[in-house]
C-alpha cells in the first residue's frame, strides 16, 4: 500500500468511526448518510485511490477543475457532485459529467440546466441550495436561495425536462441568526425538506454538514454528508 493510500485509508476510517458514532447517538441506520468525498484541489491519482477503498460519491465546486478530473476518472463507477456557485456559461460543461447538482439558486439556472441535459440525452439530479442567512426573496452570501423561494424553485425544477427534483442542500452561515449554530440551521433545513416533501415525496435528499459539523448534520437527519479535509487533509493554496 502506497503512502498516500495508507493516509486516505486511515483518515476514511476516522470519518467512517464518526459517522456511525452520529448514528448511534440519534438512532439511525449508518447506511441512511452517504458520505460525499469533496476532492476539490486534489488530483484525479486521489480519486482512484478513493474509489479502490470504496468511495463511490465524489464532489467538486470548479468546473475547470473538474471536468479533466472526471474526464480521466470516466472509468470508474463514480456518482459526482457539483457543489459550487454554478454560472450558466459553465453549465454544458458541468452537466456533460455531474450526476447531481446541489447548487440550484435561480430560474436562470434551472432553464439552462434543462437544456443542456435534455441536448445530451441525460437526466440530472438537482438539489435546490438553500440560503439559511438571505433575507426573503434573495440569494445567500455563499449562493442559495431564501427559505421563503424554496418551493417556487422545486417547482421549477420538477416541470423542467432533463432535470429530476432530489431536494435540498445547505451550507452551514456565517451570519446571520444561525451563524455557528449549525445543529439549528440544519434542524431548520429538515423543517423546510419536510414541507417540501409534502408535495414532492421523491425530493428526499438532504445535503449537509462538512468535515466540521457532520455531527450536527446527523443528528438533525442529514441524509447526504460532504466531507472534504478530515478525508484528504488540509487543502493546498490555490494560485
Amino acid at each position: 500500500m502506497t503512502d498516500r493510500k495508507a493516509e486516505l485509508a486511515a483518515n476514511l476510517a476516522q470519518v467512517e468511526e464518526r459517522i456511525v458514532s452520529a448514528c448511534a447517538a440519534v438512532g439511525r441506520k449508518r447506511e441512511e448518510v452517504t458520505l460525499i468525498v469533496v476532492t476539490k484541489t486534489y488530483p484525479a491519482s486521489d480519486v482512484r485511490i478513493l474509489h479502490q477503498l470504496g468511495v463511490r460519491h465524489v464532489a467538486e465546486n470548479r468546473d475547470q477543475d473538474a471536468a479533466p478530473k472526471a474526464a480521466t476518472c470516466a472509468d470508474l463507477s463514480l456518482t459526482w457532485h457539483f457543489v459550487g456557485q454554478l454560472q450558466t456559461n459553465k453549465v454544458r460543461s458541468v452537466t456533460s459529467y455531474a450526476d447531481v447538482v446541489q447548487s440550484v439558486d435561480r430560474a436562470k439556472l434551472v432553464t439552462a440546466l434543462s437544456a443542456a441535459a435534455v441536448r445530451g440525452e441525460r437526466e440530472l439530479g438537482c438539489l435546490i441550495q438553500v440560503a439559511l442567512d438571505a433575507e426573503s426573496g434573495e440569494r445567500g452570501e455563499r449562493g442559495g436561495v431564501a427559505p421563503d423561494r424554496v418551493e417556487e424553485l422545486a417547482a421549477a425544477v420538477d416541470e423542467a425536462p432533463g432535470l429530476r427534483l432530489d431536494g435540498l442542500m445547505t451550507v452551514a452561515p456565517l451570519a446571520g441568526e444561525y451563524a455557528g449554530r449549525q445543529r439549528a440551521a440544519f434542524d431548520r433545513l429538515m423543517e423546510i425538506s419536510s414541507r417540501l416533501r409534502a408535495g414532492h415525496p421523491a425530493a428526499n435528499m438532504v445535503s449537509a454538514g462538512m468535515s466540521g459539523d457532520l455531527e450536527d448534520a446527523v443528528a438533525a437527519g442529514a441524509t447526504h454528508v460532504r466531507v472534504g479535509t478530515a478525508v484528504l487533509g488540509v487543502r493546498p493554496r490555490l494560485g
